[in-house]
């Protein structure tokens, strides 16, 4: 079979197994692992590589785009206390724990190698686990810490990946010399990704059609990740902040025809990047061990095995001693926290530590690996078995296990979401107030009619509402209502992008 063929088929098959997941509700990378694993050994199969610096830009930018795009920056907010000793603290100690691990059952591998396979396998891809927490009747604050988590566990990893890969280069590593680095790299990464986020803005305006939009989007994202990597920073933490700031000023620019077919892209952009990740990393696995004789492939099975088993259990360790902590000083009356639902308990944490899957980061980052690594096949092949069977044993048991423990639904987003549509009805209605002609009073009345019945979940309903410009007028006092909500804090993102949608279906609807 050809390249060409090979991946069409890769492709067509990721649609089935994507689909059978949705089926019985996994999520859809546990099957791409199994997917990647098998096809590793398929006899004659295809060849592909990759250049290993290409690995973290073409994987993780425009994933971790996405998954900034989207974050809610008042979640961030109230959640920072169990999202950042989530992205330091548990980042961190699964870090030391694997390379403490791995040097002593290999003690002629450097420190430095030992921890960058620490960094490589710590940040969980907390997006697997998402797509089973939706699907389920679970309290909004778990799923908004797991997915802050998401978004800024890759950056304190990768730092740690990149300060251990540039120590395995050098002879003689000083911490002193490299701490004023990092340090001027984190902060300067957060200004630039502020500064090329600006730059976008003032030169997306003019495009005004879906295609070149879209090229530009992505040439933009690649481009931001390139030149801050470049240039000594972050490419993650550039990435966040420029995918943030962009979030918070593009829908009051973005018309509807042009926003969603741009997120219909996207969405199908990281499902492909998430097929070839694992595919091309399951297709690396093949070599790697068949140079291999057996004495060292049980070897490094076991090692590979032990480091799953640590990363596991370091994750549920500290999730465990952080809630166990809490709940201590609560009781004690040193700490209050601001709402009821911020009260950490046993339950959440167990369904929060077993939210540990690996994924696409860990994959990209073992690729990135240059290719004299010591001990770079083990990395590989470790890093893989850690995504496999974390994605297995995890992914396919944390549903049920949610159901054991029946854990109180808490979502605030349905009560804004309707506080939110009424607000933006109104709007609508007092845009179109003064206007005496028959249309305005026939729009008058639709709208009121929306709003009595806003306060529910039925939605904009737009399938026979004429095309004209008091209607777009409507529209478009309503997206600025709630732009001006979401500004306020009074509505989180969630909110927000579930009405931007509804008033798309509107806009759309009213275009000539």
């Amino acid at each position: 079979m050809t390249t060409f063929e090979w991946l069409i088929g890769l492709l067509l098959g990721a649609v089935l197994l994507s689909a059978l997941a949705r089926r019985i509700k996994v999520p859809y990378p546990t099957f791409l692992a199994i997917g990647g694993m098998l096809l590793a050994f398929v006899p004659q199969g295809p060849a592909w590589t990759l250049e290993p610096d290409l690995a973290l830009a073409l994987f993780v930018a425009p994933v971790l785009m996405d998954a900034a795009y989207d974050t809610s920056l008042r979640d961030l907010r109230d959640n920072w206390l169990p999202v950042s000793t989530l992205v330091c603290v548990a980042v961190s100690l699964t870090t030391a724990a694997v390379a403490v691990l791995t040097h002593w059952l290999l003690p002629d591998m450097p420190w430095a190698a030992a921890i960058a396979l620490g960094a490589i396998v710590a940040p969980p891809d907390a997006a697997a686990a998402t797509a089973i927490l939706r699907q389920v009747n679970l309290p909004y604050r778990i799923l908004k810490i797991l997915e802050g988590e998401s978004l800024l566990n890759d950056a304190s990893a990768l730092l740690i990946y990149r300060v251990a890969v540039g120590a395995a280069a050098v002879q003689h590593f000083r911490w002193s010399e490299f701490a004023p680095a990092i340090l001027l790299a984190l902060a300067g990464s957060l200004v630039a990704g502020y500064l090329f986020a600006r730059i976008m803005m003032s030169m997306t305006p003019r495009i005004m059609d879906a295609p070149s939009l879209i090229i530009v989007q992505f040439a933009g994202t690649f481009t931001v990740w390139i030149v801050a990597e470049r240039i000594g920073l972050s490419g993650i933490l550039t990435i966040v902040a420029y995918a943030i700031t962009i979030a918070r000023t593009a829908p009051a620019r973005t018309p509807a025809r042009l926003r969603v077919p741009s997120y219909a892209v996207w969405d199908t952009a990281v499902f492909v990047l998430n097929v070839l990740a694992f595919m091309l990393i399951g297709l690396q696995l093949r070599p790697i061990w068949d140079r291999l004789d057996d004495p060292v492939r049980l070897k490094y099975c076991l090692i590979a095995a032990a480091v799953l088993g640590i990363v596991i259990l370091t994750r549920i360790a500290w999730v465990m001693i952080y809630g166990a902590t809490l709940r201590r000083l609560i009781a004690l009356d040193l700490f209050h926290p601001r709402r009821p639902r911020e009260f950490p308990s046993i339950r959440g944490g167990i369904v929060m530590s077993w939210c540990g899957m690996r994924g696409i980061v860990t994959l990209a980052a073992a690729y990135a690996l240059p290719a004299t690594f010591p001990y770079r096949d083990l990395m590989l092949l470790t890093a893989f078995a850690v995504v496999l069977g974390s994605l297995v044993i995890q992914g396919l048991t944390l549903r049920p296990l949610i159901s054991a423990l029946h854990l109180k639904e808490d979502n605030p987003v349905i009560a804004e979401v309707a506080r939110a549509r009424a607000t933006a009805f109104q709007a609508a209605l007092d845009e179109i107030d003064g206007d005496p002609s028959e249309e305005a009073e026939i729009l008058r009345l639709e709208y009121r009619a929306l709003l009595l019945r806003a306060a529910g979940d039925g939605g904009i309903s737009t399938g026979e509402l004429p095309a004209d410009p008091l209607r777009r007028r409507a529209i478009s006092a309503a997206r600025h209502a709630i732009l001006a909500l979401r500004e306020s804090g009074t509505i989180g993102d969630d909110a927000f992008h579930q009405l931007e949608e509804e008033l798309d279906r509107a806009e759309l609807s009213a275009q000539a």
